[in-house]
């Protein structure tokens, strides 16, 4: 390892850089929306301790559940701002998007109108803590939806601690578990993720993953909270030591179930080494703010999300289109090189500056960074090439030992 370091002291470990000469056209790029975030809900039917839309209100806005006209307008605007772009991204999200089922069935109806129309095509998804789930929505996830995300965070004693029902009244981790293998195994076990958050409260996170994978999901992702510093359960720079440990545990975890051919993917550690992202995803990751967008259940266009609440981020609305030009510039500016932590960085292309959302909350910025976010990024990476490479020398080794026999 010392050696290692050394060689990125004296910057010989890494190619030349060849994108920061491509940065100023790409910040003039045309903005061009591929993908919309539309908060179905604000509403939820959990309680989750460390919500950050609470519970669906989004930092104190009211409760509400978006209409079909309103639903209708935003797919009716990314088509009118997608350019030639052919194909889009649809994300049911809340709140708890099955709180509001109806409507997303009709949008999805109109969506599938509108690719005839329009020679386009859209990829929904649903996320959902699955307390609602059944035969009949499963059935029509299945045959609508290109993608699934399954709230659930590990062990039982961990969710139900985390995303309790209301007044904390019986386990949402026995509620949706059997639901959720169901789901799993319904799409072939491709198509769809169990995600989970981890926080002070479990930093043996790796724990989780394990329980995931033990129960038989094969898409898993398990996230690091993002809170405010003063919240109990916040992650805090001295959790880093235990959270490397963790990490590296998952690693050698998911070497020796591919071993035993029991393979599980792991989000952060399924990393293209050789090819990986283009390049302007490389610059400027989600694209939040310009390419992508979040729409409330009353058609005002937030940056993502995660801005969402936050008045001084609003856009626009879905009707009128987006009025807030200045604001689109910011987002489209931001990139690995506004930001000066990510210059030296070697995991810069691989988080692409990381999240604005994250970057804001935490330095007032969307410029900053979320250093322990870094942190855990880096060494995220680390663990994906540890785990290429052993890949890498255990399908060398019996052809080795066949040419040693000879």
């Amino acid at each position: 390892l010392s050696e290692i370091e050394e060689l990125v002291a004296q910057e010989l470990l890494f190619s030349e850089d060849i994108y920061e000469e491509y940065v100023d056209g790409f910040q003039d790029r045309e903005t061009v929306v591929k993908a919309l975030c539309l908060n179905i809900a604000h509403d939820c039917n959990l309680r989750c301790s460390y919500c950050f839309a609470d519970e669906g209100q989004y930092h104190g806005g009211k409760r509400g559940l978006m209409s079909l006209e309103v639903g209708k307008a935003a797919l009716d605007f990314l088509i009118d701002h997608s350019g030639n772009r052919r194909n889009l991204e649809v994300d049911f999200f809340g709140g708890e998007p099955l709180m509001n089922w109806e409507v997303v069935k009709n949008i999805v109806a109109y969506g599938r109108e509108l690719e005839k129309k329009n020679d386009k095509r859209f990829r929904f998804t649903l996320t959902t803590n699955g307390v609602l789930l059944n035969d009949e929505i499963l059935e029509f996830a299945n045959r609508e939806m290109a993608n699934l995300v399954l709230s659930i965070d590990g062990r039982r004693e961990v969710h139900d601690r985390m995303r309790p029902f209301p007044g904390r009244r019986g386990s949402s981790y026995d509620t949706i578990v059997p639901k959720f293998l169901k789901a799993a195994n319904s799409r072939n076990q491709q198509n769809y993720f169990v995600r989970g958050t981890f926080t002070r409260y479990n930093l043996d996170f790796s724990k989780d993953v394990e329980e995931l994978a033990n129960l038989g999901f094969q898409q898993i992702s398990v996230e690091p909270v993002v809170a405010k510093p003063e919240d109990d359960y916040a992650l805090r720079e001295e959790d880093l030591p235990a959270l490397f440990e963790e990490y590296d545990q998952l690693a050698q975890f998911l070497l020796k179930r591919h071993r035993e051919g029991r393979d599980f993917h792991f989000f952060h550690f399924d990393i293209d080494l050789t090819g990986g992202p283009c390049v302007a995803k490389r610059l400027s990751g989600c694209g939040s703010g310009c390419e992508y967008l979040g729409v409330t259940p009353w058609g005002e266009l937030y940056p993502c999300h995660q801005f969402v609440g936050n008045e001084k981020f609003i856009l626009g609305d879905v009707f009128h289109g987006v009025n807030r030009t200045d604001l689109v510039g910011e987002f489209k500016a931001c990139n690995v090189y506004t930001k000066k932590e990510c210059r030296n960085c070697f995991a810069r292309y691989y988080c692409s500056g990381g999240c604005a959302a994250n970057a804001y909350n935490f330095t007032g910025d969307i410029n900053g960074t979320y250093s322990i976010g870094c942190e855990l990024q880096r060494k995220r990476v680390e663990c994906a090439i540890m785990i290429q490479a052993a890949l890498a020398e255990e399908d060398s080794s019996p052809n080795e030992e066949a040419d040693e026999s000879e």
